[in-house]
């Protein structure tokens, strides 16, 4: 909301003590800026429209006062004036740093594409700058049970529930501030009362019995004369906006948490059947070593010490199983539903297609994007608005009130007769002394804005922080499996090998145990490689914001990038009262 007719707004200047018309105690933020009130002050008289900027109307001297219609205008205008004049600072949104309006994320530059690997989930991937996100952004991935699974969590995510019940009732705050402030407040009364008057009000002996009847119809409205009104307006139409990115935030995290969850159930289902793959590769080679101690060709230790081999790689099947039981309770609450029921898909990494090309937002675009951002931006805008609030407290409140009704003695003469009676006033009430308590509150509500500008400013780098995070990855990773993928081919060679000249007795059973331990090192390794490159796309993806401006509505926010989140307007809000 921007009133720029009349408005307190920080303008960059050197700190100035005193000087300023509220008298803040300067903090971090306020030193940065000087507050100007070009809105009558308090103290103020009736040369207030001659200290006005800009102003055209100027008091008339008292010799020549003019006519009552001259003097009616003259008020109308400085009520006019007036009530466009909001005091407080407008809310403008920071600037990002300086490096943001580059083209990297990171100190040195990202390659155009990763390495490739001659094995599953090996493929080159393309980073394409400006590239828009989708907003199924998981669809990527080619897997229909996933898919599925995700639009099935959203309708019945209790987490996304409560966000959204969370935005209503944010919409609702907004909707009762706005009829409560910016609508006369009307109501109607029927009432009737029985008393006994006194002998000396009534003049009758022992006093009269007497039942009073009345009806009346009362209007009051508080004028907003310094924008207080209106910057509370604005901090609950902060407070939604701010929620309806929560909404979206809450919506990327619960499809993200799915995604991860998938792969990393898809990453333990491969580990498991390499280690069973191992595992059993090493029980055929322990039959071989019993047929050859039964013969004498070889002592019983090396039985022994196969026999051990064969138990410790057994042993790190349960921790895997384990792992993988949790994964899949893991995934059925964040699809809503008990680890116990039935239907929840299984996931592996053959069921997953990487993709070939990523889109990479630019970085001046990524706090438009970010719904983190987005919702701190907000919450620095209600903090705005709330510094407003606390300057209006300053200024004088006026009241205006009404009533029209009619009062009898007797029901039926209650709207006959002469019975109606009808009253107007307008009341002004300007602080004098409360303990320095309003400067304080004031003071408060420019120390809450420097936390929240602070809050806003650490989750952009937090936000920058996480594109970083994933983009190296996405390089290193597939540098990772390329190299995994030469060292289990070479170890399966080896192993190969060694078992082949073992059983012709060319070799000592110690070089056959070192090449079955460098296979189960290097074959378990490859396939956490493979599912890393996964969990890479989900994570770039997620630090770009997700794509939810290119969605409709199923999170019930659907905002553009670039546009503000817009509540009901308040007519709309009061035609429904």
């Amino acid at each position: 909301m921007h009133f720029a007719l009349c408005s307190t707004n920080f303008v960059a200047a050197p700190s100035r003590r005193g000087a300023a018309a509220t008298r803040l105690q300067e903090s971090q933020a306020a030193r940065a800026f000087r507050v100007y009130n070009r809105c009558p002050m308090p103290n103020q008289e009736n040369n207030a429209l001659e200290d006005h900027p800009g102003s055209s109307l100027r008091a008339a001297p008292a010799r020549a006062r003019p006519g009552w219609p001259v003097q009616g205008a003259v008020l109308g205008a400085v009520l006019l004036l007036l009530s466009a004049c909001a005091v407080g600072p407008d809310f403008k949104t920071p600037d990002l740093p300086a490096a943001a309006s580059g083209a990297d994320y990171t100190p040195a530059p990202m390659p155009a594409r990763t390495v490739r690997a001659d094995v599953p989930a090996g493929q080159a991937q393309e980073l394409l700058p400006g590239r828009d996100i989708p907003a199924q952004w998981w669809e990527v991935f080619r897997s229909e049970p996933l898919d599925r699974l995700i639009r099935a969590s959203l309708a019945q995510s209790p987490t996304l529930a409560s966000a959204q019940a969370a935005l209503r009732q944010a919409e609702a705050t907004y909707d009762a501030k706005s009829g409560n402030l910016l609508w006369p407040q009307v109501t109607a009364q029927l009432g009737a009362q029985r008393e006994r008057a006194s002998q000396v009000s009534t003049q009758v002996p022992g006093g009269q019995l007497l039942t009073l009847y009345n009806a009346s119809v009362n209007v009051s409205y508080n004028l907003d004369v310094f924008g207080g009104s209106r910057r509370q307006i604005e901090g609950a139409q902060a407070a939604v906006e701010a929620q309806r990115y929560q909404v979206e935030a809450t919506y990327l995290t619960l499809t993200s948490n799915l995604v991860t969850t998938a792969i990393r159930e898809a990453a333990l289902r491969a580990q498991l059947q390499a280690t069973r793959e191992v595992l059993q590769a090493q029980r055929e080679q322990l039959g071989v070593i019993e047929k050859q101690f039964d013969t004498g060709a070889i002592p019983k230790s090396i039985v022994l010490q196969q026999r051990t081999q064969v138990a410790q790689t057994q042993a790190t099947l349960p921790p895997i199983e384990k792992s993988l039981a949790q994964t899949r309770h893991q995934l059925a609450v964040f699809a809503g539903r008990l680890p116990s029921e039935e239907g929840l898909p299984e996931f592996d990494l053959a069921s997953l297609s990487l993709p070939d090309a990523l889109p990479l937002s630019l970085p001046s675009e990524l706090a438009r994007q970010r719904p983190d951002v987005r919702a701190s931006e907000a919450q620095l805008h209600q903090a705005s608005a709330a510094v407003g609030v606390a300057t209006a407290n300053l200024y004088p409140q006026i009241q205006l009130s009404g009533s029209y009704g009619n009062t009898s003695l007797r029901a039926r003469d209650l709207f006959t007769g002469p019975t109606t009676l009808w009253s107007i006033g307008a009341g002004l009430t300007q602080p004098i002394f409360n303990g320095g308590a309003l400067r304080a509150q004031q003071r408060a509500a420019v120390a809450a804005y420097d936390s929240a500008a602070a809050q806003y400013r650490n989750t952009v780098l937090g936000a920058f922080q996480n594109v970083a995070d994933a983009l190296r990855p996405l390089e290193l990773d597939a540098t990772t499996l390329q190299a995994q993928a030469t060292a289990e081919s070479l170890a399966k060679q080896s192993l190969d090998l060694s078992t082949a000249q073992f059983r012709a007795g060319a070799v000592s059973y110690v070089t056959l145990l070192t090449a079955q331990q460098a296979w189960l090192q290097t074959h378990t390794a490859l396939v956490q490689a493979q599912a890393a490159r996964y969990a890479d796309t989900a994570a770039l993806f997620q630090a770009l914001g997700g794509g939810w401006w290119n969605r409709g509505e199923l999170a019930n926010a659907a905002i553009a990038p670039g546009q503000p989140a817009q509540p009901r307007p308040a007519t709309q809000a009061a035609a429904q009262n």
